[in-house]
């Protein structure tokens, strides 16, 4: 597995290893040995995951900024199986010197990559493809009581997102979700 730092601590992107050939392939999607090894090399902590989501959204689909907060706060590794999505993740930890700060990438069914977020973070998705295919674990179980939501293009943050306004498709709860500053 390949582990890629991103300009914000903690945030990290993995690659896995696919082994292929004229049969197709195989990939070990997940190891708790070498995710724990990556994250102690690293000084982070070690998450324990409780839940596994699974969402399937169509191209423009938008879900998010979404977060938790504490005592219910979720970690989540994200990765996408099917499909393309622009994935980000904001800092919202108060005391962090990267609050503010977000970090994207693109997930796919093919490129395989997983995006490890901890908690402290809001994340959102946009879906780049019909029928995206998105997986996530999450280090803590969803309360309804401790959803937060930041809007998705809250000028404060300037997310640079791969899609014009035009195809954006949101719930009716993002639409009226919060903005980063009233999060202080």
């Amino acid at each position: 597995m390949n582990i890629i730092e991103t300009k914000i601590k903690g945030l990290l992107i993995l690659e896995p290893r696919v082994f292929g050939d004229d049969r197709g392939w195989f990939m070990e999607s997940f190891n708790q040995q070498n995710f724990e090894k990556a994250l102690t090399e690293r000084g982070l902590d070690i998450p324990y995951f409780v839940q596994d989501n699974h969402s399937c959204s169509q191209k423009g689909t938008l879900r998010g900024l979404h977060f938790q907060k504490a005592p219910h706060a979720q970690g989540k590794l994200v990765r996408v199986v099917q499909g393309r999505a622009w994935d980000v993740a904001v800092d919202i930890r108060p005391h962090s010197e990267t609050y503010g700060e977000w970090v994207g990438v693109e997930l796919t069914g093919e490129n395989n990559k997983q995006f490890w977020i901890p908690d402290g973070f809001a994340h959102g998705f946009v879906a780049l493809e019909d029928n995206t295919h998105f997986l996530y674990k999450t280090t803590n179980y969803y309360n309804k009581e401790s959803e937060g939501a930041i809007l998705w293009n809250d000028p404060d943050l300037a997310i640079e997102w791969p899609v014009s306004l035009e195809q954006i498709q949101l719930s009716d709860k993002d639409k009226v979700a919060a903005s980063f500053k009233s999060l202080k």
